[in-house]
């Protein structure tokens, strides 16, 4: 299985931060944030990675990472995301890259305290489709919500809500995500949403009317970095050990 951090956009909430680096650079506590979605990877075996970024800081990635070895990544190339086209159309760009396997795609800007080794070997064996991983949280109104058929982790997900007003849960879908060869295709299908771009809350439900979308839920806290609220979160959580609970492959000496 292969890996793709989706690392672009423009970072708005996090200006005037944002305005001399790419988000996915700014530390969180004491390494840069795109580090911990590598952790994530490597910490599930996926050791081929791909990062998708744009912008004008892109060529920073590439000073920070080089060719990853030095790391423990086996493999790492770089895609060009031109525009603001959303997760879906970012996610596009890495078809020649998973070259018809199962990936596992990581939103830069995620953090978690655990990992996905459990996850990631399930997909494996599964036959075909999706699996999400899901997290309980106090502020659902922020993500994609699932709305369940029955109480989790039991119950079946029935739909998945992208930012509602009114939560039909407090599960949110964290940006880690498990795919077959079919997402590209998806992807080519969709049409914007009212915002402009192609949600991957669209590429998810179209798996669950298929009906071969699994998920599971995220041991252990989870955070974005997206905002300053959420980023300031995820510096605390690193710096009072939180961590540490996973096993840290990057960053070290």
């Amino acid at each position: 299985m292969k890996g793709i951090i989706l690392a672009g956009g423009l970072g708005t909430r996090l200006r005037p931060l944002t305005l001399v680096t790419n988000k996915h650079l700014l530390p969180v506590y004491d390494k840069p944030m795109i580090y911990y979605p590598i952790q994530c990877l490597l910490n599930a075996g996926i050791r081929d990675i791909l990062i998708v970024t744009g912008g004008e800081h892109a060529g920073d990635f590439l000073k920070l990472l080089k060719n990853g070895k030095h790391l423990g990544i086996r493999h790492l190339e770089y895609a060009y995301q031109e525009g603001e086209g959303g997760i879906a159309d970012a996610l596009k760009l890495a078809e020649e890259f998973a070259d018809g396997g199962k990936i596992c795609v990581v939103l830069g800007d995620n953090i978690i305290e655990g990992n996905i080794k459990r996850a990631a070997g399930a997909f494996f064996t599964q036959a075909s489709g999706a699996k999400l991983l899901l997290k309980e949280v106090p502020d659902p109104e922020r993500f994609g919500v699932a709305r369940f058929e029955g109480e989790p982790p039991g119950g079946r997900i029935v739909e998945i809500i992208e930012k509602p007003k009114k939560p039909p849960s407090h599960y949110a879908v964290t940006g880690i995500y498990f795919y077959d060869q079919d997402v590209f295709g998806m992807c080519k299908q969709l049409k914007p949403s009212g915002r402009g771009e192609l949600e991957i809350t669209d590429v998810n439900n179209a798996y669950l009317q298929r009906g071969d979308l699994t998920y599971e839920i995220l041991e252990g806290w989870w955070t974005d970095a997206g905002q300053f609220e959420s980023l300031h979160r995820a510096c605390t959580y690193v710096a009072e050990g939180g961590a540490n609970h996973a096993e840290s492959v990057v960053g070290k000496s």
